[in-house]
């Protein structure tokens, strides 16, 4: 204890009350992002482009892949979304960042591949579905793949005047189209 009584006159500082932050930021700081995962899974259903289940302690749980809106079914290209989604995910093994819960109690997540691939961004990326930037207003990956997209004129974007989900629902539901 001697290194104590030296340390505490040298710096006039208890070394044990840096420790345990030193201990936290060294850990976190070594651990890659995967770790943080809310879970892994196999995914056993694609309901829509955006939604799917994922297993889960033996329990299918409903996932809502956040930051993006994919077309609704019944709307144009809402069924190409939903096989864009499947060709990427359906039998295969992800990785869930969680944020939490949406209003309909499905988990709202960053759907990984094993090989890192951002399932939320890939889709956009390939022009299936809108970057929703009322629920992710600061994500610039997001932003900028559909902007990439718009351009080349791919996926939903070869529709002259594609109609966002969230405004296809509003008038499904009697409400005025606003483009």
């Amino acid at each position: 204890m001697a290194w104590f009584g030296m340390f505490r006159r040298k710096t006039g500082m208890n070394p044990f009350s840096i420790r345990p932050h030193l201990i936290f930021a060294t850990v976190f700081s070594l651990l890659p992002a995967f770790a943080f995962a809310g879970f892994t899974g196999p995914v056993v259903s694609v309901l829509d482009g955006d939604t799917i289940e994922v297993l889960h302690n033996t329990q299918p749980e409903r996932v809502r892949l956040s930051g993006i809106d994919c077309p609704e079914k019944g709307q144009a290209y809402g069924n190409r979304a939903k096989q864009a989604a499947s060709a990427l995910v359906f039998g295969r093994d992800v990785i869930l960042q969680t944020h939490g819960q949406d209003k309909y109690g499905r988990t709202l997540a960053d759907v990984i591949l094993r090989d890192g691939t951002n399932v939320n961004h890939e889709l956009v990326k390939d022009g299936w579905c809108w970057w929703y930037r009322k629920y992710a207003p600061g994500d610039t990956v997001l932003e900028g793949a559909r902007e990439g997209r718009r351009d080349d004129k791919k996926g939903l974007w070869a529709d002259p005047a594609p109609i966002p989900p969230w405004v296809y629902r509003k008038t499904s539901q009697g409400g005025v189209l606003e483009r």
